[in-house]
């Protein structure tokens, strides 16, 4: 494999949505299960009131039954919006509500509160194709989320959802990638 990082991402991330991809009905109804207690877990442990969250697809991790508890105890939930510019815009949206944005992602439809809006949450949980054990996360390729993370001023926590065999010794990375405090997979919560 070549040294170049964006090329074994490339090549990381064809392995891993192939992975996703074959993974039984039973293994993710599992995998969803353990996820949202640990995710409850996280959130009640922070005391949150407010957290920044996206709309799992059908092939990520599913944090939708997350949601529901979170929206049923009141969490303010943030969701992103993609822009062209390559910023988030963000929005509190219904959970029930959505459309296919850019990239083919679905989005909530709501009003649009802006990129700082996220400034305000007590949590952050981002999608992931890997993390390392040092945090360094691995996205999908649009650098949406490295770009938001990247210039907040005062960040909250911020973690990660993944299989655990998505959790490695080590990923690509470059320059503009930023690290997470933590994963959220089946099997626990693992804090960096």
């Amino acid at each position: 494999m070549s040294g170049d990082p964006s090329h074994q991402k490339r090549a990381l991330r064809a392995e891993l949505r192939e992975r996703r991809r074959i993974m039984t009905a039973r293994e993710r109804e599992l995998a969803t299960d353990q996820l949202s207690l640990h995710l409850q877990d996280l959130a009640t442990s922070l005391h949150v009131t407010s957290i920044a969250a996206y709309l799992s697809t059908a092939e990520e991790p599913n944090i939708r039954p997350f949601l529901n508890w979170a929206e049923a105890k009141g969490i303010r939930i943030l969701f992103p919006v993609s822009r062209d510019d390559g910023l988030l815009d963000w929005t509190v949206g219904d959970g029930e509500t959505e459309v296919t944005g850019l990239f083919g992602m679905l989005e909530p439809i709501g009003e649009l509160l802006g990129p700082i809006a996220i400034n305000d949450v007590d949590l952050i949980v981002v999608p992931a194709a890997s993390v390392d054990r040092t945090g360094m996360r691995m996205g999908w390729g649009r650098g949406y989320f490295d770009r938001t993370l990247g210039s907040m001023e005062k960040c909250p926590p911020v973690y990660a959802v993944i299989f655990d065999r998505e959790l490695v010794d080590s990923v690509p990375s470059e320059v503009h990638d930023k690290r997470v405090n933590g994963v959220v997979t089946p099997s626990a919560i693992t804090s960096f």
